[in-house]
């Protein structure tokens, strides 16, 4: 790492492997001072807006939010709370059309702006020099800021983890101002109009991170900003201003590593392995609106251009904004023929809705007319002739990455760095068969994260499964040992009591409180001549229950007999105009009915005298009418049986 130092400070400017000079086209937007964009009516916030995880929510649906209040709240470093972009009412949590190429939602929270742009309550210092840097790395956190030059890798993770690395302290600061890709002027106008709030976040993150050295580095096709930059820095002797040559893609990290020190990042490593740290303009800049105003990451400079845009130029836009909004007020003309790009024309993203809103990824809007799109010919077979290893700036060989992602060779894609691909588009650029190499490298990387993410979560349920199974087998051991010395307790206490078993004594006292109970109650008992054992005598119990049962059974059968009685004498009544033989059988019936009413009034009451037919028809007449009825009937068979033997004799 000294010689990274001493690379550097031979101030000698080192070529890197391939690379191109495309089409500039950076005067369409460069030549305007970056203007406001509009505030609009509805902000759709991404709860997610960098690389790491989301925070939980911190408002709900029909709170009221003051501009700069955090919507979610972040768990650790490496998660970034979101705030809110101006003051309004949150109407809806819900999903919301992503910038993204798949179209795919996500969750955002919905504002309905109440047009007074209200600051949350804030506390500015005028000097960081009063905070620690450990504060200061907080504060950076609690303000959202992640890396503005394409990563948006959280930065206070970032600047954490290059203080944290043992023995191994940063030599090398370098603030990348490179901006290489076509189109793009967003950091070209920040350097121009606020080099000196760019400045005063450079001397917060040298203050944190303590590196030997400072750089400015920055293109040759960008004089204003240059000029911006040492007017800003006075001669100052702690931050160095470093220019270098115009070159896709310089603008890289690690390619911008390799032209300032000659050395080139280990594969699979970041720059901070060998003692240099970087960071973006736009996110030196944030971290000083951070740190002195206390302005957490709610806008950024976003290049609007292409010829489809009339007002071309550089503006604050909010994060939520719907992008077709920010088009519109620059006099975009939506036209379904022409995609509109996320970024540039090397590595943007093609936005399949316009309604999609602005984050802090979003650092252009180019929208081409005719003139400089036109659609993408036919993919044709690879001709290998290697073009796109000529001009690869990491050495790698892309026809080779694009069979294995074609084949789904995992394996062999891992083998040839595929991870090393920085996607700067040069491959796709320069190949004569126009096959969109990018697209698949993209599809393989998410193929690849894919399937480590579902071995890391194998191999973190086998962890938890392992660690059930231990504390299980520790609460086994733990009875064990309790009913082992619960079993020595007993023996000494048996020992203590001198050979005498405490839980035979106690069923001695148990027996002997129990025969006590015994004697003192006159209870009947029976010798059980087998086993010689004193037994209750339940005879007369017995007894008793079998005469009841009999007495049960009886009146059960009685209670049937009537029932079906009654039920005859009720068939009689049905049919009583029918012949004599019916009226005969009425009668008997009747008689029946009457001969076991007497029979059961007889058992109830012994000493009532038994009933006749005539009692029966003397008492019931008068009170139930089928009896009488049934009387009738007999009387009429009487009447008529007598007739006949008159007539007969």
């Amino acid at each position: 790492m000294t010689d990274v130092l001493s690379r550097y400070q031979s101030g000698k400017l080192w070529d890197f492997h391939g690379g191109i000079h495309p089409p500039e086209m950076k005067s369409q937007s460069n030549s305007t001072p970056i203007s406001t964009a509009p505030l609009t009516e509805k902000f759709y916030v991404p709860v997610k807006q960098h690389s790491g995880t989301a925070g939980s929510l911190l408002v709900k649906v029909g709170d009221t939010v003051l501009k700069g209040q955090p919507l979610t709240q972040g768990d650790g470093l490496r998660c970034l709370p979101v705030h809110a972009p101006t003051s309004g009412i949150v109407t809806d949590i819900a999903p919301y059309i992503a910038a993204h190429p798949s179209g795919l939602s996500e969750l955002a929270v919905h504002i309905q702006a109440d047009g007074k742009d209200q600051w949350r309550e804030q506390r500015p210092i005028d000097d960081f020099l009063t905070q620690t840097p450990e504060q200061l790395i907080q504060k950076i956190y609690q303000a959202g800021v992640a890396g503005l030059g394409g990563a948006v890798f959280p930065t206070a993770a970032k600047v954490s983890s290059a203080r944290s690395i043992p023995n191994s302290a940063v030599k090398l600061l370098i603030i990348n101002g490179a901006e290489c890709e076509p189109y793009i002027t967003c950091d070209d106008r920040l350097m121009r109009d606020y080099a000196d709030e760019m400045i005063e976040g450079v001397r917060i993150l040298r203050y944190i991170l303590r590196p030997e050295k400072v750089v400015i580095a920055v293109e040759d096709n960008k004089p204003e900003a240059i000029s911006a930059l040492k007017f800003a820095l006075h001669g100052a002797n702690d931050i160095d201003l470093r220019v270098v040559p115009t070159k896709y893609p310089s603008g890289d990290s690690n390619t911008l590593v390799k032209i300032l020190t000659g050395i080139e990042v280990p594969s699979g490593k970041r720059s901070s392995s060998i003692g240099v740290y970087m960071q973006n303009v736009g996110t030196a800049f944030a971290i000083k609106r951070a740190i002195i105003d206390d302005e957490p990451l709610i806008e950024r400079v976003v290049t609007l251009t292409g010829d489809k845009i009339p007002n071309k130029g550089n503006q604050w836009v909010r994060f939520g904004t719907p992008i077709s909004f920010v088009l519109a007020q620059a006099g975009y003309q939506a036209d379904e023929r022409l995609p509109v790009y996320l970024g540039g024309p090397m590595m943007g993203l093609a936005l399949p809705d316009l309604n999609a809103p602005v984050t802090k990824l979003a650092n252009c809007l180019l929208a081409p007319d005719h003139f400089e799109y036109t659609p993408p010919p036919a993919e044709q077979s690879c001709i290998r002739c290697s073009a796109c290893s000529d001009v690869c700036p990491y050495y790698l060989m892309p026809q080779q990455l694009y069979w294995f992602a074609r084949s789904e060779d995992h394996e062999k894609s891992l083998q040839y760095q595929l991870m090393d691909c920085i996607e700067c588009g040069l491959c796709a650029y320069v190949c004569p068969s126009h096959i969109p190499l990018i697209q698949y490298f993209r599809q393989e990387k998410a193929a690849i994260w894919e399937m480590e993410e579902k071995a890391q979560k194998a191999e973190e349920a086998k962890i938890r499964f392992e660690a059930r199974q231990a504390r299980l087998e520790k609460e086994e051991q733990a009875r064990k040992e309790r009913a082992q010395k619960a079993a020595e307790n007993r023996r000494q206490e048996v020992a203590n009591s001198k050979g005498v078993d405490p839980v035979a004594a106690a069923l001695e006292r148990l027996k002997a409180k129990k025969a006590e109970n015994t004697t003192t109650t006159e209870v009947k008992t029976i010798v059980d001549e087998k086993r010689g054992e004193v037994l209750p005598d339940n005879t007369d119990i017995m007894a008793l229950r079998k005469a009841r049962k009999a007495q049960r059974l009886a009146r059960q059968q009685e209670q049937s007999e009537l029932k079906q009685t009654e039920s005859a004498v009720e068939n009689i009544q049905n049919s009583s105009e029918n012949t004599a033989v019916n009226n005969d059988k009425k009668a008997a019936v009747a008689a029946a009915l009457a001969r076991a009413k007497a029979k059961k009034t007889a058992q109830q009451h012994p000493t009532v005298e038994p009933v006749t037919e005539k009692t029966v028809s003397m008492e019931n007449l008068e009170t139930d009418p089928k009896k009488a009825a049934v009387a009738a009937a007999i009387a009429r068979a009487k009447a008529k049986k007598s007739h006949s033997t008159t007539f007969n004799g």
